[in-house]
């Protein structure tokens, strides 16, 4: 095994399509077919976490966040970044870094919150935009089943809340909702003309080329005349942040005993209590003060996150709790989520937990 095979289980659970912009994810250091040692997985890289690697034999470090986040126009050692870069390339360790892509995923970074604090009922706070496409095409009509079957092979009709959903673009076509399988649209429609069938298929942007490779080697014509285009649908199963309800709701009191526990945090800070009991809660891992107003909307009791600036506090208005558990505490257990998966995926390789406290603030 190779390190691009690591990094393929990693992006088929959270194509990098879906980071933020700002985000600078994937391989940062390091040859992708390099052969495999071992993985360790952290939530930062520092250079006790390059030490950690070389201890345990393992080549590749998959950190949530990116060691190399701006530009770096000298690499000389003189700052905690470059160190890491510098002892990380001596050692031949690659340095892999998920961070965006896994707070944007249904099961990632915010669900893991969640399942920390035994949310139920949940769903994504800030869905994401513009992450459905539609393929168009026209097919000969003895080859569309062909096409079709090809298509979905290469993943397209995986999207939302449905399975085998199908509809014929004049209307006759059925509809018969699945409960027990795997969400899913598959087929949007077919127009048959004496030569040619009309197939539209929709495919989550991550996919799309996988889906035309599947559309050009499948189709028999010389030139294929297709069309792909972003639809406007939110996609309820990528976003940042998560909304969810407490089992039982608490008082207000209870309620940060709880979160104080259960996140592991030596304090929480928070806006003015407001005498109600807390039932319906919105969690954003990280700096998530710009989602105060989607947590507002979404009428919650509180809100969890990090890095909230003391104007930010202002903007409860008396109409829910901020609660600020600290950067590292809203996280740490992402490494831990990680390791899991890549457990079940790569049965014949170590995989190290870091043991590395690599938490900045610390409390008197």
């Amino acid at each position: 095994m190779i390190i691009q095979d690591v990094i393929n289980h990693l992006e088929t659970f959270a194509p990098l399509n879906y980071a933020e912009d700002f985000d600078n994810v994937g391989l940062l250091v390091g040859d992708k077919n390099e052969t495999l040692t071992g993985i360790l997985v952290t939530l930062d890289t520092l250079e006790t976490v390059v030490d950690e690697a070389i201890e345990n034999n393992c080549n590749l470090i998959v950190s949530f966040h990116p060691i190399v986040f701006k530009g770096l126009k000298k690499i000389t050692g003189k700052t905690y970044v470059e160190r890491v870069v510098l002892k990380a390339i001596k050692h031949n360790i690659a340095i892999y870094a998920i961070h965006t892509a896994l707070d944007n995923h249904i099961q990632g970074v915010n669900a893991m919150i969640c399942k920390q604090l035994n949310l139920v009922n949940t769903s994504i706070l800030i869905p994401q935009n513009n992450t459905i496409k539609k393929l168009t095409t026209y097919v000969p009509r003895s080859e569309a089943s062909k096409l079709r079957e090809a298509l979905f092979a290469a993943g397209a009709g995986q999207i939302g809340n449905y399975s085998d959903c199908s509809f014929n673009i004049e209307g006759t076509g059925t509809f018969n909702p699945n409960q027990n399988a795997n969400p899913s649209i598959g087929k949007i429609g077919e127009i048959h003309t004496e030569a040619e069938t009309l197939i539209a298929v929709t495919f989550p942007k991550h996919l799309e080329g996988k889906i035309l490779k599947a559309l050009f080697t499948t189709h028999s014509y010389e030139e294929v005349a297709y069309e792909v285009t972003t639809l406007e649908n939110k996609n309820q199963h990528i976003g940042i942040g998560m909304l969810g309800e407490l089992v039982d709701e608490l008082s207000e009191i209870e309620f940060l005993a709880y979160l104080k526990t259960k996140m592991n945090t030596a304090c929480v800070r928070h806006s003015a209590l407001l005498g109600k009991p807390i039932k319906k809660i919105a969690v954003l891992g990280g700096s998530g003060s710009f989602a105060i107003p989607n947590a507002k909307h979404a009428g919650v009791d509180a809100f969890i996150t990090a890095d909230l600036k003391y104007h930010d506090f202002f903007t409860a208005e008396n109409e829910l709790i901020l609660a600020d558990i600290g950067h590292f505490e809203s996280e740490q257990f992402t490494k831990n989520g990680l390791v899991a998966h890549l457990t079940k995926k790569i049965t014949n390789f170590a995989i190290v937990l870091s043991k590395t406290d690599t938490n900045p603030v610390k409390y008197f």
